[in-house]
């Protein structure tokens, strides 16, 4: 074997050049290869009591981590010899056509992790064209959503509050403004016990202590926004001084709440009323035969009840039983395609994703919520083509199997 120096004309085209185009966050971003990327992008640009905001959960965070090892467990059953060259992902989510069998789920404080907060999530969703739920606990109000959304779809998401005056008067605020559909959360009795918000401190609106200052002064992009914008507080809300979250919530949120309260908001909403937070069959039958619309098979993400049951688990089941009445959505641990596949081919209408936009959100603002889409829209549809399958309805419970713990 003949060696020799190579010379540079014969190294130059091997050696590949960083594509110039597009700004230092838009490269940033585009090496992002899944939400892993992105969740780290996140954490290396927020302060540690806003990164841990969105990524803690309740207690010690068994339920969270039992709801992203549930999707670890799913096996797929690919067919083979299909015709996949042109697949469509679109799908009707009560109703109206969606381009995705997701949607964007309610967060609360959402400026907090990024100026452009709600607004830039909205304007994303309505380009994807999905539904996009804004939370009681945004940061942005119903009227300022709907102009950053246009056209796009609108849900709103209720706690349901001791004060019923102000939950009617948010309700009808929604309605004036276009939101079509009224999420109902009802896992929220009293607030969970989130230990990284009570260990960091955090308050409604942020106290700028020494402590946070200095936190902030390591994540400089994200402290000029914070100093240089109105602070984010809770838009549906007189925040008046800053107060632990739990404490926020306990002097809001109604811990008498009945299944009977279902027919009071019947009264005045309009719409399809969907039920966030199901973490049993049984109630699942319940709220079907008392008339909801949808149900979410949810645990809050593991913010609420630690060790909550898990809602990839209750697909099925709930499905088998409710699913001729009701359109069944779950949420918790899904952060790629492939989840989002499993999930409808178990049974579910539609996925809710949370902290993936949200880690998006922190890692890039509007681009870093676009880029999640487009992560996870490229995830599902070369999943959907490697099962062997072009239609979301073809997606059905004899591609998948979920392996026992």
């Amino acid at each position: 074997m003949e060696r020799h120096v190579p010379r540079w004309s014969q190294l130059a085209p091997l050696l590949r050049r960083s594509p110039g185009g597009g700004s230092r966050l838009e490269r940033r971003l585009g090496k992002a290869a899944d939400i892993a990327d992105l969740r780290r992008l996140a954490q290396q640009r927020t302060p540690r009591p806003v990164f841990d905001y969105v990524d803690g959960a309740a207690g010690d965070e068994i339920a969270i981590q039992r709801s992203i090892d549930a999707f670890g467990r799913v096996e797929f059953l690919a067919r083979v010899l299909r015709d996949v060259s042109a697949v469509s992902t679109s799908t009707t989510i009560l109703g109206v056509r969606s381009a995705f069998p997701f949607v964007f789920a309610p967060t609360g404080f959402t400026r907090m992790m990024h100026a452009a907060g709600e607004c830039a999530v909205a304007r994303v969703a309505a380009r994807t064209e999905v539904p996009y739920a804004l939370s009681t606990m945004g940061t942005t109000t119903p009227e300022d959503l709907s102009v950053a959304s246009g056209t796009g779809r609108r849900w709103f998401q209720l706690y349901v509050w001791r004060d019923r005056a102000r939950s009617r008067e948010l309700i009808e605020r929604a309605q004036a403004c276009g939101f079509d559909v009224l999420v109902l959360t009802v896992d929220v009795p009293v607030p969970g016990a989130r230990l990284r918000d009570y260990r960091n401190g955090l308050t409604v609106p942020p106290a700028l202590t020494w402590r946070t200052f200095l936190s902030g002064a390591t994540h400089p992009r994200w402290l000029f926004d914070f100093l240089t914008t109105d602070p984010p507080t809770f838009a549906s809300l007189e925040s008046g001084q800053p107060v632990s979250l739990e404490v926020l919530a306990s002097k809001m949120f109604d811990p008498s709440v009945r299944l009977d309260d279902l027919a009071w908001f019947r009264e005045f909403w309009h719409g399809p009323i969907v039920v966030k937070g199901v973490q049993t069959i049984a109630d699942a039958v319940t709220l079907a035969d008392s008339g909801a619309d949808a149900i979410v098979l949810s645990n809050h993400g593991g913010r609420q009840l630690d060790r909550a049951a898990t809602p990839l688990e209750l697909l099925r089941p709930v499905v088998e039983r409710v699913g001729d009445r009701v359109e069944v959505f779950v949420d918790g641990g899904v952060r790629n395609g492939a989840d989002i596949v499993a999930a409808v081919a178990l049974g579910a209408r539609a996925v809710l994703i949370g902290r993936a936009y949200l880690y998006g959100l922190m890692a890039g603002g509007e681009a870093g919520v676009q880029r999640v889409v487009d992560i996870i829209a490229a995830d599902l549809r070369r999943t959907m083509q490697l099962l062997g399958v072009t239609t979301i309805a073809e997606l059905t419970p004899a591609l998948v199997l979920l392996r026992p713990a």
